[in-house]
């Protein structure tokens, strides 16, 4: 096991847990727990939820909870995580276990739950000191991820809970309308693109393909890489799986894709440059024909899912701007989010006009 993987810091000031209540709660709800004093750390990486690694003796696990403050309706909901969990986990062992979820919120101040901790690389900016990077080695964990993903998507949803979680008839409909709805809840600016860019979309939806499980969060970073690069061994954030069409969750993950040309701002968005930039690595084009190779699927639509998931990170990265903007976080972080938001909207637009 290595220990190369998402950044572990002491805790953030202000997003303490009690650690007397939560380790009366785990003795309580999980059992054969070992002796030893409960030890939380925080996970430093993401913008979203807030996630811990908990530790007793030698047992370790993972705590999810939502972010500080007011959130967006039907946003974080760990209650919704945890039981798409407990759906795919028995299918889909890539997905972590989860133990067990509360919504106590006297425990540790909200809804929350806690899955197994698994170990491995986390690929984001850089690999670690000892590899030795190739072309090679960026064209293989390409088609690792392109793998998974049509591994997930070739799953029967009818077999597993999710029948009574989702809706897939008029999905696509609902999404963009959706979506269009929670960036207008969360406006905080003018952007003179974003009219023209609703109405493309409104215009321009497809007719889905056959409804899948769609992680909808599916990046490079969410996925958890053996030593050797020759598997995943995890793929986490489920928080938006749902049964929908499947070129919508490969549009969402082309969407967190970055190449070397793309323009600055969506390169260095979030901090340091992806190493999906590096020689090797599938540009968008060759992950999603290999994807429609791989799936049989008909890929060339693409287009119009590309443009809604870059709308759609959007109006996340809008809705965290939102809070920031509203005083409901304090996190500095989120300071520039409002350019990255102009950034990714005139990107979409430039998307949607290429036709």
């Amino acid at each position: 096991m290595t220990k190369h993987q998402d950044v572990i810091i002491s805790v953030r000031a202000g997003e303490e847990l009690d650690k007397v209540r939560l380790e009366q709660f785990l003795r309580r709800e999980i059992k054969d727990l070992p002796t030893g004093q409960l030890e939380i750390r925080q996970f430093g990486m993401g913008h979203s939820n807030l996630t811990y690694a908990l530790q007793m003796g030698n047992w370790e696990a993972v705590l999810r909870r939502p972010p500080l403050g007011p959130v967006a309706p039907k946003a974080h909901d760990m209650e919704r995580e945890y039981k798409i969990l407990s759906a795919i986990y028995p299918v889909f062992p890539t997905a972590p276990k989860p133990f067990v979820f509360s919504d106590d919120h006297s425990i540790v101040g909200g809804p929350f739950f806690v899955m197994e901790r698994r170990f491995g690389v986390v690929l984001d900016s850089d690999f670690p000191k000892n590899v030795k990077t190739t072309p090679e080695l960026g064209q293989k964990i390409s088609e690792k991820m392109v793998d998974l993903l049509v591994e997930l998507h070739s799953l029967d949803y009818q077999k597993t809970a999710l029948t009574e979680m989702a809706k897939p008839d008029g999905f696509m409909q609902r999404q963009v309308e959706g979506w269009i709805g929670r960036y207008e809840r969360a406006q905080t600016d003018e952007i003179r693109e974003m009219e023209t860019l609703t109405e493309w979309m409104r215009s321009n939806i497809p007719i889905s393909q056959e409804p899948t499980i769609i992680h909808y969060d599916f990046k490079l970073n969410n996925a958890l890489f053996s030593e050797d690069f020759s598997e995943i061994t995890g793929l986490f954030d489920w928080e938006m799986t749902t049964v929908g069409d499947p070129l919508a969750d490969l549009g969402a993950a082309m969407s967190y894709w970055i190449q070397v040309d793309d323009p600055e701002l969506l390169k260095e968005g979030f901090g340091k440059v992806p190493v999906t930039v590096m020689d090797g690595f599938y540009s968008r084009e060759e992950f999603i024909t290999s994807y429609g190779v791989k799936s049989g699927r008909d890929v060339s639509d693409m287009n119009f899912y590309l443009t809604f998931a870059y709308f759609k990170l959007a109006v996340i990265i809008q809705q965290i701007y939102y809070r920031y903007k509203k005083g409901q976080t304090q996190d500095l972080r989120f300071m520039h989010f409002g350019q990255y938001v102009n950034s990714l909207m005139n990107h979409a637009l430039s998307i949607a006009l290429k036709n």
